[in-house]
C-alpha cells in the first residue's frame, strides 16, 4: 500500500539528499579553493583537507536533521513547490548559522568563511532541483496510474463534488476516488465517474478489507450527527482520515484553523494585517511612502493648486466624509475639481460622463489622478493607507452593505490611495461586484511583496484613468 510506498521513498530522498549535499560542499570547495588544500602553513591561513572532509562528515547528518525539522520529508503530493523551496531556504540559513557558531566555538579561524556561503548557495539550488526533478517524476508516474492513493469519501455533498473536482482536474496528485458512501442518495447515483456505492452504514465492512489508503469525510451539513461514528470507526481501521467540511453554504470564503490552547477555532477569514507585526511594517511603508510621494510630486500639486484657483472660486481642497477602518467616518482630501455646489446637490451620486459641475482643470486633475494626491496627507494622518480598497462615502456604504454580499469586508483594512481593484481597471463608474472581489482577494492575501506591486502598476496602469470623468 501507499503507507509502506512513502516510508520507503522517504529512505530513498534522505539518500539522495545526503548525496546533493556532499556534492555541493565539494563543488563549493572546489570552485572555492581550487582542491588543492594542504597543511597549514604558517601566515597562510589555509587548512588541511582533512579537516573540511571532518566538518562534512558532521554536516550532513546535521543538515539531514535540519531537514527533518523542516518538515521535508512528509508527503507532498498537494503542496506546492514555493513552500517546499521556503522549507530549503530557512533549513539551509540555519545550517549556515549552526555552521558559523561552530567554527566560532571551536575556535577555527582559518577555515574559509566564503567556502561556506558558497556551499550554501549552491546547496539551496541543487537541492531545489533535485526534488523539482523527483516531483515531476512522481507526477509523470502518477498520470500514468501508478503510486496511486485509493480514497473513500463519506458523505454526499457540495463539499464532495467539489473535492472530487479538485482530484479529476490535478491527475498529477496520485488519488483515485473508488466511491462515495451516502444515506440519502440512491446507489449507483453517479457524479463525473465516481458512483455511490452504498450506505454509510457500509463503511465498517468496507474497512475491513483493508485496501484503502485513505477516508474523506464530506457530510452535508444536515448529516453532522453521524460525524463522531463515523470518525470512531475510522480510528479504529487504522486508515488515515481527512475531513472535507460542507461549509460554503454558511461561509463563503478561505478559513483557516486557529489552535487556542487545544481548542480548534474556525476564523472566517483569513486577514493578514491583523498581525501586529504586518500592521506595523505597512504603516511604516506608508508613512516613508507618503513622505517621499509628497516631496515628489510636490511640483504637480503646486500647479493644480494655481490652476485651480485661477480658473474657478472656492476652496482649493474638498473635504469630503468617507469610511475607513472599522467603520469609521474619516474626512479624505482631494484637490477641488467641481464647481462649488450646495450639499444635497453634491450627494446625487457620482460623477458622470461630461458632467457639467467638472471643471475644465478639474477635468484635467481627474484624468491623471492629481487630484488625488492631497490623499497623500490623509496617509500621514493614518486615515488612510498607500494601498488598499477604495473608501466610500456613508449612503453609498449603507446602499451596498444589504445589496452585495460581503461588503463590509473592505472595512477590515485601512482604505487605500490605490488598490487591486483600480490596477484591475475597476475604477470610477465601473462595477461595485467586480471592485469588491478584487478587493477581498487583497485583504485575504496581503503580503508585503504584494503592496510593491500594486504600487509599481499605479505607475503605469492607475494614474491615467479613462473611467474618470
Amino acid at each position: 500500500m501507499i503507507r509502506d510506498n512513502q516510508k520507503y521513498f522517504n529512505r530513498l530522498l534522505v539518500l539522495l539528499d545526503a548525496v546533493v549535499i556532499a556534492a555541493s560542499y565539494f563543488a563549493a570547495w572546489f570552485l572555492w579553493l581550487g582542491g588543492s588544500v594542504v597543511e597549514l602553513l604558517p601566515g597562510t591561513g589555509i587548512l588541511a583537507k582533512e579537516i573540511y572532509f571532518s566538518v562534512l562528515l558532521a554536516v550532513i547528518p546535521g543538515y539531514l536533521l535540519l531537514y527533518n525539522i523542516f518538515d521535508m520529508y512528509t508527503s507532498k503530493r498537494m503542496a506546492r513547490q514555493k513552500y517546499e523551496l521556503f522549507n530549503i531556504i530557512k533549513a539551509n540559513t540555519v545550517g549556515l548559522l549552526a555552521i558559523m557558531v561552530f567554527m566560532y566555538a571551536a575556535k577555527i579561524p582559518d577555515f574559509s568563511r566564503g567556502m561556506v556561503v558558497l556551499f550554501y548557495g549552491i546547496n539551496i539550488v541543487a537541492e531545489a532541483l533535485m526534488r523539482r526533478n523527483v516531483r515531476h517524476t512522481l507526477r509523470y508516474f502518477r498520470k500514468k496510474g501508478y503510486n496511486m492513493k485509493h480514497i473513500l469519501l463519506v458523505g454526499y455533498s457540495r463539499a464532495a463534488e467539489s473535492y472530487v473536482d479538485k482530484i479529476l482536474s490535478n491527475p498529477e496528485w496520485g488519488y483515485e476516488i473508488c466511491g462515495i458512501l451516502d444515506d440519502r442518495i440512491p446507489k449507483g447515483t453517479t457524479y463525473k465517474g465516481i458512483k455511490v456505492v452504498g450506505e454509510i452504514e457500509n463503511l465498517s465492512a468496507i474497512l475491513e478489507e483493508n485496501n484503502l489508503d485513505e477516508i474523506g469525510i464530506t457530510l452535508a451539513l444536515e448529516d453532522y450527527d453521524f460525524l463522531e461514528d463515523i470518525v470512531n470507526i475510522c480510528e479504529k481501521s487504522g486508515v488515515h482520515t481527512k475531513f472535507i467540511p460542507d461549509y460554503n453554504r454558511v461561509i463563503p470564503s478561505s478559513p483557516y484553523l486557529e489552535d487556542l490552547g487545544g481548542l480548534a477555532v474556525v476564523n472566517i477569514r483569513r486577514v493578514p494585517l491583523t498581525n501586529t507585526a504586518n500592521m506595523l511594517l505597512k504603516r511604516v511603508m506608508d508613512i516613508l511612502g507618503a513622505v517621499i510621494a509628497i516631496i515628489l510630486f510636490s511640483p504637480f500639486m503646486l500647479l493644480a493648486a494655481i490652476g485651480i484657483k485661477l480658473t474657478s472660486k472656492g476652496p482649493l481642497i474638498f473635504r469630503q466624509e468617507r469610511v475607513g477602518l472599522h467603520n469609521r467616518p474619516f474626512k479624505m482630501y482631494k484637490f477641488r475639481t467641481m464647481e462649488v455646489q450646495k450639499e444635497e446637490e453634491e450627494k446625487k451620486g457620482w460623477t458622470k460622463k461630461n458632467d457639467p459641475r467638472v471643471t475644465k482643470i478639474g477635468r484635467l486633475l481627474r484624468k491623471t489622478s492629481i487630484d488625488e494626491m492631497p490623499q497623500f496627507f490623509n496617509v500621514l494622518k493614518g486615515d488612510m493607507s498607500l494601498v488598499g480598497p477604495r473608501p466610500e462615502r456613508p449612503l453609498f456604504v449603507e446602499k451596498f452593505r444589504e445589496e452585495i454580499p460581503r461588503y463590509m469586508i473592505k472595512h477590515q483594512v485601512r482604505p487605500g490611495l490605490t488598490g487591486w481593484a483600480q490596477v484591475n481597471g475597476y475604477r470610477g463608474d465601473t462595477s461595485i461586484r467586480k471592485r469588491i472581489e478584487y478587493d477581498l482577494y487583497y485583504i485575504e492575501n496581503w503580503t508585503f511583496g504584494f503592496d510593491l506591486k500594486i504600487l509599481f502598476l499605479t505607475f503605469f496602469k492607475g494614474f491615467i484613468n479613462k473611467n474618470a470623468y
